[in-house]
């Protein structure tokens, strides 16, 4: 019997209650000595430290840099190996797009294409309100390619959702971006043979819509990746018998949760408004997912200061949580985002699992470093569930 299954087996619903508190990005490598974390002063995340049982996860294996949906996965409990998601339809699913058995979805980017090299990314981080103009730019001028109907959905800033409608679409389909700048744009390859119509498909669509955006000064170009159709994977409910809430206020992240059974809750656009909708919602639920973003952002930028300041921002609101006494309350990352690399990467995370049942250990501050000679040691963050189900009393004896 496979590790989740007995896990399955076990669980049984109490009225204890978990807040796992996701600082997506949070892990860093030192620049001046320091990473952002031993940089940024946090009284209450050190709090939690002393008080908890602290150790460092990796997200997938040790050496491998994930994506955000595995390392998610992971953190959920689930198999990253086994549960292979697009990034595409947790995007589209967190803004709301309906996927059909002939749809596939990818996440873009509207980028900046110059002398024929992609200059920057995220054209320049453009608004959430001129993405929503570009997307209606692209959906009037372009309804469909070689009979396939295609359309833009807005995310935040830069992103996007595409959604192709049609017969015969296969995701098996490589990314349709450099992932780097100043080098040319790439076509989406086909990785099977099934996949050749939809990788034919993409690559036209990509070609007109830089043609309508010829003009644009930033946004003139897209790049898209994660190709996806609509997965099956057992929810929170099923697994954990968790009557589970999500507050996140990225797409990807609230269609990943969306995709895991979670309810997905409204909240606003500012760290704050996470702890506002914890509040608001707090009696409804036993198990709470709460993302942070900033702090991966700012990693990518690799902007040190502003991830030092996400970081102090979010732990002045740690209070709100300990205000509501959960059983359990953890914190740690999906992943790594160093600031030196401006990319996620392989490092693990430093996590912190605090409660009545938690054993605390010689960790007296929240950091990478002194996350590492905690009691829970180095583990994968596939068990990160298991323990929070644990020490929240949701599991039962295992065998005589």
């Amino acid at each position: 019997m496979k590790e989740i299954d007995v896990l399955r087996s076990l669980c049984v619903p109490t009225e204890s209650k978990i807040v796992l508190l996701v600082m997506d990005g949070l892990g860093d490598l030192p620049t001046d000595g320091q990473t952002a974390l031993e940089r940024a002063v946090t009284p209450h995340l050190d709090r939690l430290a002393l008080e908890g049982a602290c150790g460092l996860t990796d997200p997938v294996a040790r050496g491998i840099t994930p994506g955000s949906g595995p390392s998610h996965l992971s953190l959920f409990g689930y198999d990253p190996f086994k549960y292979i998601l697009g990034r595409g339809i947790l995007e589209a699913l967190g803004v709301g797009v309906l996927v059909g058995p002939n749809d596939m979805v990818a996440r873009g980017n509207f980028a900046t294409l110059s002398e024929g090299k992609i200059t920057d990314r995220r054209a320049g981080r453009i608004s959430s309100e001129r993405n929503m103009e570009l997307c209606r730019l692209v959906n009037s001028s372009l309804q469909s390619v070689r009979g396939i109907a295609v359309e833009l959905t807005p995310g935040k800033e830069h992103r996007f959702v595409a959604k192709f409608s049609g017969e015969g679409l296969c995701d098996r389909l490589s990314d349709a971006d450099p992932q780097k700048e100043n080098k040319p744009p790439v076509g989406t390859g086909a990785q099977t043979e099934e996949a050749a119509t939809a990788a034919a498909v993409v690559n036209a669509f990509i070609e007109e819509v830089t043609a309508v955006l010829k003009d644009q000064p930033r946004a003139n170009t897209i790049l898209l990746r994660g190709f996806s159709k609509h997965p099956t994977i057992p929810t929170f409910k099923e697994l954990y018998k968790l009557k589970a809430a999500a507050i996140a206020n990225y797409p990807m992240y609230r269609g990943l949760a969306k995709l895991a059974g979670m309810d997905i809750l409204d909240v606003g656009p500012d760290i704050s408004d996470l702890f506002d909708t914890l509040d608001r919602h707090y009696a409804d639920y036993d198990f709470f997912y709460m993302h942070v973003k900033r702090t991966d952002s700012a990693g990518e930028d690799g902007d040190m200061e502003a991830k030092t300041k996400a970081i102090e921002k979010t732990d002045g609101f740690i209070p709100r949580i300990l205000h509501h006494n959960p059983e359990v309350l953890a914190v740690t990352s999906d992943h790594s985002t160093p600031c030196l690399m401006k990319a996620h990467s392989w490092h693990p995370n430093p996590v912190i699992i605090h409660g009545r049942t938690a054993m605390p250990d010689t960790v007296t501050f929240f950091s990478e470093r002194a996350c590492s000679h905690g009691y829970l040691g180095r583990f994968p963050a596939v068990h990160v569930m298991a323990l929070l189900l644990a020490h929240a009393g949701k599991l039962q004896k295992y065998g005589a």
